[in-house]
């Protein structure tokens, strides 16, 4: 990359600039499986990370990243839906234990191992609901090569400051495909803040403060004793069933995360607002289909409205307000997203859509620009245009 920043330009896949943005960003090691689409972050990681530790499945990937977690470092890994499934128990443990952690989750075709090497938005729904109890853990989305570069840092400091496993999530075509990137345009990655407890006074690794989040201390402190537990516990970290401060200490999980998460969104309207044709939600890999179809839409005259989540989950009260306002005006709003469901759609919406919601999706294929075109055509008040 060094050699290609003289030129200003170089062809680069997704993984790479993944890979590189974490390491520049302070994370120190990396612990995976290999599966596929996700095999060459594991590939790079292996170069680049200061450590890299090759597990024998994503069970065990899981427990060793929860354990470096717990001594203070900060683990990444990456799979595809296959691997997460496996990981799900794990990840319930770190998010109880409150260990910060990234999990890069490259989507592909299923259900179960599906096709491998076809790319898909399939897991959205599967991460909505992960967490017994319904819990949320923060999922970030990359929707275009910069993003591979800009969001690894934010998902690590939002690991780090809410004490929480963090998802970011992509797919097959972003990491995979090699497309030509202005590498003087990326910008700077800066290493994230990260501090621990420093204090005379014993240790409480539960003990949260006003937004409510513990300090953090690695296990192993030479002043402090350190407990950390995936049970029901009090502040100090011991088992408690059901007394108040436990299950306080349980309720607080939800509220840190829905408070503390970054809303991160892209909202393009025109000028004059009211006279919009129609929104375009989207996210992840159908945004560059998204915003090629604005742009067919703006050369017929067609004023539409675009709205790119980077934030996925916790959703963002900012997506409310926006989804209210073309709601009430009855503007037709076309999700495009690559599943069957219209997953992202029936999360902010629900189950039944309201009528001037429609979902442009399909699985096998990339949503193309002229189904998005054509869906806008057919909610427009003026028809075929």
């Amino acid at each position: 990359m060094e050699a290609a920043a003289r030129r200003g330009a170089a062809l680069l896949d997704g993984s790479r600039l993944i890979t590189e943005s974490f390491v520049r960003a302070g994370a120190d090691v990396f612990i995976g499986y290999p599966i596929t689409p996700a095999s060459l972050i594991y590939a790079y990681a292996s170069h680049r990370f200061p450590a890299t530790l090759p597990a024998p499945d994503e069970i065990t990937a899981l427990q060793w990243m929860a354990g470096l977690s717990a001594t203070g470092k900060l683990p990444v890994s990456a799979t595809s839906f296959p691997g997460l499934a496996l990981m799900v128990e794990s990840i319930n443990m770190a998010m109880m234990m409150e260990l910060p952690m990234v999990i890069v989750l490259v989507q592909r075709l299923g259900p179960s191992t599906g096709t491998a090497t076809a790319g898909a938005q399939d897991d959205l729904r599967f991460l909505h609901g992960m967490i017994s109890g319904g819990y949320p853990v923060p999922v970030f989305c990359i929707a275009d090569m910069g993003d591979c570069w800009s969001l690894p840092p934010v998902a690590l400091q939002t690991a780090v400051d809410l004490r929480t496993p963090v998802v970011l999530l992509t797919s097959k075509e972003m990491v995979v495909t090699e497309r030509s990137v202005d590498l003087n345009r990326l910008g700077e990655v800066m290493a994230i803040r990260r501090g621990f407890y420093d204090d005379a006074e014993p240790f409480r690794p539960y003990e949260a403060d006003e937004a409510g989040i513990p300090s953090f201390l690695p296990v192993g402190d030479g002043r402090h004793q350190v407990r950390m537990t995936a049970s029901t516990h009090d502040q100090d970290g011991l088992l408690r069933h059901s007394s108040d401060e436990a299950l306080g200490n349980t309720r607080r999980l939800p509220a840190k995360v829905e408070a503390g998460t970054p809303p991160l969104y892209h909202l393009e309207e025109p000028e004059d607002a009211s006279h919009t044709e129609a929104l375009i939600v989207t996210y992840g890999i159908t945004t560059g289909a998204a915003r090629e179809a604005v742009e067919i839409l703006d050369a017929e005259g067609v004023a539409v409205s675009l709205l790119v989540a980077r934030t996925l989950l916790p959703v963002a009260d900012a997506y409310y307000s926006i989804l209210d306002r073309y709601l009430e005006a009855n503007t037709p709003i076309i999700f495009a997203e690559e599943n069957l469901q219209g997953q992202f759609a029936s999360i902010l919406l629900g189950e039944r859509l309201p009528e001037s919601v429609r979902v442009v999706g399909d699985i096998g294929h990339m949503v193309r620009p002229d189904e998005i075109v054509r869906a806008v055509r057919q909610g427009s008040p003026r028809g075929g245009c």
